[in-house]
């Protein structure tokens, strides 16, 4: 997701004599950037109501930009910066490194610019175990989801481990995620180049081999949904996709972590119609935003992708369904607009401490739904469970 969240419509370059003739769905609102060579805002939105939601865009970019000039060590306080890739490289090797008995680092493929990827396989050594699989970063501004996985490995889950292992793609994008330190903080596409274009990338959340190229993803390359030439097209897709086809048995679960609009959403996304577990599906992401609440008091809204934020063909979450991995779900992170891509540091620890609570809900329901616990639930109430479980 994250290519319009929160139902908000980015329009870059528009013919304003067309805004009142456009239609918005599920109370959308119509987000315009707005370059300070143009006129007074007031000059051309006179016909509709409107607010300045963010002033100096600008300078928070060049504010977060900062921090990979000050650093250039291993990423080590998690709670309070975003990292660079090559910081975030570094501590992928060391933690792996460093708990050689818990967590290993497996090679799954290069992005277009062959750079090498790696996802850490989380788990106490034993037999066939259960799995979940979670990536972040799939698009590269945003930020605050790569966090999520640094954080979500730092935390104890030693009784989690007994009888589960995690996959956990830390940056998918990683040739896209670069590129947004270095050159253009709002990219979201990958950087593969395109036969007969000068415009680059590829949505890797519209690449993947469901109803791909059907609904809200672009076919011009130069579209920030554009969805590739074919499915998996793009060698990230195809290393994600390989990777999950041979872990299929294992992988129960799929998580995957984006911004912003403070959502958890699940299948499908190209369709309207349900999933055959939907209400199972809707129950947990309801108990996981009540977990959410719980914490700082942050609404997060749940329901299929299609019918909560808008329809969308060639996502992750589809596909991992569509494999068999009944239970796949995205994750849109803060806020809901008032700084969007660009989530304060500040934010970061919060919103890492509330989605690790849902997660946590997450896991302990698909452990009751697998049977892992030792023991059957006595209590009535899941949110009571969760709380000696994961006190």
């Amino acid at each position: 997701m994250g290519a319009y969240a929160d139902l908000v419509c980015r329009v870059h370059s528009i013919l304003l004599s067309l805004l009142s003739g456009i239609q918005l769905f599920h109370k959308a609102d119509l987000q315009l950037k707005v370059s300070p060579a143009y006129k007074p805002t007031s000059d051309y939105l006179h016909v509709i109501k409107y607010i300045v939601i963010q002033k100096a865009h600008l300078t928070g970019i060049d504010c977060q930009h900062l921090r990979e000039v000050k650093d250039s060590g291993v990423a080590t306080n998690y709670e309070n910066s975003y990292y660079s890739f090559i910081q975030i490289s570094a501590w992928i090797a060391r933690i792996a490194k460093k708990n050689p008995k818990l967590v290993s680092r497996i090679h799954i493929g290069n992005t277009f610019e062959n750079r090498p990827m790696y996802l850490l396989k989380v788990g106490k050594p034993s037999g066939l175990k259960k799995a979940i699989f979670m990536d972040c970063g799939i698009h590269a501004r945003e930020w605050i989801s790569p966090s999520f996985c640094q954080w979500f490995l730092k935390e104890n889950m030693t009784d989690i481990l007994d009888n589960m292992n995690f996959y956990v793609l830390p940056v998918f994008n990683i040739d896209g995620y670069i590129w947004s330190w270095t050159q253009n903080r709002l990219w979201r596409k990958n950087r593969s180049t395109i036969s007969n274009s000068s415009c680059v990338g590829v949505d890797l959340n519209r690449n993947f081999n469901v109803a791909w190229g059907t609904i809200d993803a672009s076919k011009k390359p130069c579209d920030e949904t554009y969805c590739g030439s074919s499915a998996e097209s793009e060698p990230e897709t195809r290393a994600v996709a390989t990777f999950i086809r041979k872990q299929l048995s294992s992988i129960k679960a799929y998580l995957t972590m984006h911004s912003y609009s403070q959502m958890i959403l699940f299948p499908y996304g190209y369709s309207y119609e349900k999933t055959m577990n939907h209400e199972e599906l809707n129950e947990i992401a309801k108990g996981a935003v009540e977990a959410i609440e719980s914490l700082y008091g942050k609404k997060y809204r749940h329901g299929t992708s299609a019918a909560t934020i808008y329809p969308s063909s060639g996502c992750s979450d589809d596909w991992t369904y569509n494999q068999g991995i009944k239970y796949s779900f995205t994750f849109e992170l803060r806020d809901k607009g008032k700084h969007g891509f660009l989530l304060p540091e500040s934010e970061i620890k919060p919103t890492c401490e509330e989605i690790m609570l849902a997660v946590k809900f997450i896991i302990l329901e698909l452990k009751i739904l697998l049977s892992l616990l030792q023991y059957k639930p006595v209590l009535k109430s899941r949110s009571l469970m969760f709380l000696i479980l994961f006190p």
